[in-house]
């Protein structure tokens, strides 16, 4: 039998897939002699034998626990359940993943009658030790007993109201024993504390599949059979009185990334009362000045922590009459603007290598300097101002829970989230939130550390405002009052909130993040191209690191208006002289399209897939619209309707489209060649290196890539005779059907290129239509049927099997084949991280995108490196 319970001094920071991230750090800390209120961890293992056992603990497990317990209460020179000298226990989960707030917690937990009394006499403070039973029956009432919280918060303010009392810490010892009497009457909860520990074992255990902690994990891709594990820990007290206090505090500012040691303090308070949010805390600083001893104790501390670790900490802090305890630290969530420059910082204090720089920063993170921000010159009807506790600018409409949030943002309409203050049950409604706006706590809140680590801007601490949620009202304390659906934006870069949708500027770049970008480029195999058919997409792709284009769609050159009935035109000609007509002043728009594309991508490769939607999508659909283009191009209605008809089809991802347009029209194909290689040739005689590379879309056999092949190159040919020119130029096929895939061998001597199209291979290969798939996929999800949206991540079992067949028997058939990817798959890290591993020469993506994906292929390369 495995060991299943744990000591403090029986492990390690590197035991965090037995011990969860804080029990293994606690371990750690202990190991360094810093002040750590002893206990004990069991393991996630174990969690996992709770569940595969019915949710039921293992019958050795409570024995194991009594032998450890018994050593703490020798370490601490106190007994649990002894009313003369108690020792009391918080009770927290501990998963190997850090998961702020999603699980369940018990502070005090020993407490009953008779000890409460016993500590007030130990103690000679009545106030404590009545406070801190009142807490644990809230606490335990709520995690272990399922209670609503809220009948007990009304008990505390209807006795404060009573009482002329305005602050929990206005209470006495005697306000805290009528609230406790009070709270007796709402539920039964055990006397014993034996059967109060084992009951917050199980309770803890089972938070893991609470909904906020499955949201959590959903969003940040935790896998669910990794369990948690339980930390029981000796329990220290901030309500002590003023010598006495909590906080949370980071080596840096999590939010800028800046040097400085950053954290929140609240003095005579519980550690629950700062993350909560419950009272806004000070700044650390003013631990400096009440306690200059413990806060130079606790700045060293952190200075150790971070150099032990290589990292920016998240700490907290108890300060128990003038003397500090730790109770936990670990690598601190931050914004992706703070976690560049931390990276960047680190490397250059000698701290980290390049690669591990690059390993700390998400590529999700990267985003925040592609987001827009409040422009400051149009800042307007400043209504209130509270702590920027995540950067960044967002407009919406006021919504005042979870629930409204998710609801009404399923029309795609923008919201901001306005709570009092957040909880870990709104998580769901942070997930789809552009930004959150809390009245209550502070920069080290749930609000703040959850905002931070999803990336949406959020101000917390806006105590300018004054929430009404039954009127559905939020007022200022100018009068101003803002009511649901209203529109604000907030800055959440100053903490400023405005009435209204406010303009926002283009996010900025720095020298931090261009840094961090030039070393993914040094340690990155893949290559990274753009998915742009424009010069202006191709200009910011270029910009952003683009080293060439890896899908240039062809038709949404004719989607423009002046070009619309040119194609319709054509596709509606009957003869074939009369197509040739409309053909002709397509080349026209195309071969202009193609050369301003290799202006851009001077000396890289364009990779231009033939046409490949079906036909009727370029037909109007309503007799309004058809009467229109009648008379614009002469053409009776009666011909579009029935050539409209003729052309639709039952399912038309499945149909005439793709390279069987080019096997029944290749005058199309042959027009599309001679725009490209002659805009190139254009190129060339300017003095430029253009590199065209032609695509054919949708094939499923080696004789379509022949016949297309041909006019191809005819064409290509022909162009090169005429102006007595060499253009490099590849021809290759996109791979975007099972067949495709399964006979790539058959393929391979017929290409020089092979880009996979994985929106239609994964749809292909699941029979899913991604137009469709959102009716069901978030049941799909909700019930494990599949881990992941597979438009969204790309499915390795089975779509990426085929990918690597494809690859593997090509190679057969032909040596020297690039292979590449140009679905949305290519601006996901996951999926980049899976492109590396089998090999793919690029991935392609769009151009907002492309400096996650360069980031995101140096981590691959970093964490597996691939043989050249």
């Amino acid at each position: 039998m495995a060991k299943r319970v744990y000591l403090f001094n029986e492990g390690s920071k590197d035991d965090r897939e037995l011990l969860g991230g804080k029990g293994a750090n606690l371990c750690e800390m202990t190991s360094l002699g810093l002040p750590v209120p002893f206990g004990f961890i069991i393991t996630t293992p174990t969690c996992r034998e709770f569940f595969d056992s019915g949710n039921k603990l293992p019958g050795k497990l409570e024995s194991e626990y009594r032998v450890a317990l018994a050593l703490v209460e020798e370490h601490m020179g106190t007994r649990f359940g002894d009313p003369d000298n108690p020792l009391l226990f918080s009770v927290r989960s501990g998963a190997p993943v850090s998961m702020p707030g999603m699980m369940n917690t018990i502070l005090n937990l020993g407490m009953n009658d008779e000890i409460a009394e016993g500590l007030a006499r130990k103690t000679g403070n009545p106030r404590f030790a009545y406070d801190s039973y009142r807490r644990f029956i809230q606490m335990y009432a709520d995690v272990v007993l399922g209670a609503e919280d809220e009948p007990f918060a009304d008990v505390i303010e209807k006795h404060k109201a009573a009482h002329n009392k305005k602050l929990d810490t206005d209470m006495t010892a005697e306000d805290w024993q009528a609230v406790i009497e009070q709270f007796k009457q709402l539920v039964d909860f055990p006397q014993d504390p034996q059967e109060q520990l084992k009951s917050a074992i199980e309770a803890v255990f089972l938070s893991w599949n609470t909904p906020r902690a499955i949201v959590y994990r959903e969003m940040n891709n935790i896998d669910d059979d990794l369990g948690t594990a339980v930390c029981v820990q000796s329990m220290v007290f901030g309500n002590f009185g003023e010598t006495s206090g909590s906080g949370v505090a980071f080596t840096r500012n999590p939010s800028t990334g800046d040097d400085h040691f950053f954290g929140e303090y609240l003095a005579n308070a519980a550690g629950e009362d700062v993350v909560a949010g419950i009272r806004t805390p000070l700044p650390i600083t003013s631990l400096e000045e009440t306690l200059p001893e413990v806060y130079q104790q606790l700045f060293d501390t952190q200075a150790l922590l971070e150099r032990h670790y290589r990292d920016m900490q998240d700490l907290e802090f108890t300060v128990q009459e003038g003397r500090l305890y730790m109770l936990q630290t670990r690598s601190g969530k931050r914004t992706g603007r703070a976690s560049v420059k931390i990276a960047v910082d680190m490397v250059s204090e000698g701290l980290i290598t390049e690669k591990e720089a690059l390993l700390r920063v998400s590529p999700e993170h990267v985003e925040a300097f592609l987001h827009p921000m409040v422009d400051p010159d149009a800042k307007q009807d400043i209504v209130a101002r509270g702590l920027p506790a995540s950067p960044g600018g967002a407009t919406g409409q006021v919504v005042f829970s979870a629930d409204e949030a998710v609801e009404v943002s399923k029309n795609d309409t923008p919201v901001i989230l306005v709570r009092r203050e957040t909880t870990p049950e709104d998580i769901h409604g942070m997930k789809v939130a552009e930004g959150i706006l809390t009245e209550l706590g502070g920069m080290t809140s749930h609000a703040a550390v959850v905002a931070r680590g999803m990336g949406v801007c959020a101000i917390t601490g806006c105590e300018d405002l004054n929430l009404d949620y039954k009127a559905g009202t939020v007022t200022t304390d100018d009068g101003v009052v803002i009511g649901r659906g209203d529109t604000i934006t907030l800055d959440g870069s100053t903490g400023e909130v405005m009435l209204g949708d406010i303009p926002k500027t283009e996010a900025s770049s720095s020298d931090d993040f261009q840094t961090l970008l030039t070393w993914a480029d040094k340690h990155r195999r893949l290559k990274v191209r753009a998915n742009a058919e424009t010069p202006e997409d191709a200009a910011k792709a270029r910009e952003l690191g683009a080293e060439g284009i890896g899908l240039c769609r062809t038709e949404h050159m004719f989607f423009e208006a002046e070009r619309i009935d040119q194609m319709r035109g054509m596709i509606l000609a009957e003869k074939k002289e009369e197509r040739a007509t409309y053909l002709t002043k397509l080349l026209e728009f195309q071969r202009a399209d193609m050369l301003a594309l290799f202006e851009v991508m001077d000396g890289l490769p364009v990779t231009v897939r033939l046409l490949d939607p079906p036909l009727h999508e370029f037909l109007p659909h309503d007799e309004e619209d058809m009467a229109a283009l009648s008379k614009r191009i002469g053409v009776p209605v009666e011909v579009i309707r029935e050539r409209a008809h003729s052309l639709q089809e039952v399912n038309p991802m499945l149909g005439f489209r793709g390279c069987r347009l080019s096997i029944v029209f290749p005058e199309i194909t042959e027009m599309q060649v001679e725009a490209i290689i002659s805009a190139a040739i254009l190129a060339k005689e300017k003095g430029l290196n253009p590199f065209p590379e032609i695509m054919i879309p949708l094939v499923v056999n080696v004789r379509e890539i022949r016949r297309i092949t041909e006019v191809i190159e005819k064409g290509i040919l022909k162009a090169m005779e005429e102006k007595q020119v060499s253009i490099p130029y590849k021809i290759g096929t996109m791979m975007e059907t099972p067949r495709a895939c399964l006979g790539a061998k058959r393929l391979a001597p017929a290409v020089e290129f092979m880009s996979f199209g994985t929106n239609d291979l994964t749809q292909m290969t699941y029979g899913f239509s991604r137009d469709d798939i959102g009716k069901f996929i978030g049941d799909y999800l909700d019930r494990k049927i599949v881990e992941q949206d597979p438009f969204v991540s790309l499915d390795q079992r089975a779509v990426g099997r085929l990918m690597k067949i494809a690859i593997e028997d090509s190679k057969i058939g032909r040596k020297g084949i690039k292979y590449g990817i140009c679905g949305e798959h290519g601006g996901d890290p996951k999926s980049i991280r899976f492109c590396h591993e089998i090999g793919l020469d690029y991935v392609s993506c769009s151009p907002y995108r492309l400096p996650v994906a360069r980031i995101a292929a140096a981590q691959a390369n970093v964490l597996e490196p691939v043989p050249e």
